[in-house]
């Protein structure tokens, strides 16, 4: 028997099903224009996870795939346009939106990209300029 977690998400109808399993690599918000636009809304909380982690489980034929850089791959419902997640080859990661797992503990853990935010946040986490270092961004850190 294993103890390894496992949850279950869906987009806005139903027609797309997934289940994400064990623990993510990060969760937080990311405030970039790019996430701010897709997400219509003015910061968009992520849930990043290895991609074997992620398994769709109904539905694969009705995700579209968007991408209008080579960084994130967007995947939506075809049937009912609700947003599931976004590959991001370079990283090895793929976030799946916080608002999609219902049952997820949401543990944000950092801001991303906040030197582009339209909404301030005063929640007492990081708030990076861009990415970390880790992940090829400048670390730098921004007042709240």
């Amino acid at each position: 028997m294993s103890d390894t977690k496992s949850y279950s998400g869906s987009c806005f109808c139903g027609a797309v099903q997934f289940t994400v399993t064990g623990e993510p690599a990060a969760m937080g918000y990311c405030h970039c224009e790019s996430c701010r636009h897709w997400s219509a809304g003015p910061v968009n909380a992520f849930s990043l996870w290895k991609p074997e982690a992620v398994k769709v489980t109904k539905g694969e034929d009705k995700i579209g795939t968007y991408h209008k850089t080579p960084n994130s791959y967007r995947k939506w419902c075809r049937n009912c346009g609700g947003h599931i997640f976004s590959e991001h080859p370079g990283m090895g990661l793929t976030d799946v939106y916080a608002a999609v797992i219902p049952d997820l503990p949401f543990e944000p853990v950092v801001h991303v990209n906040y030197q582009e935010a339209r909404l301030r946040i005063k929640d007492g986490l990081p708030k990076l300029k861009d990415f970390p270092k880790e992940m090829g961004g400048s670390g730098i850190t921004l007042e709240e």
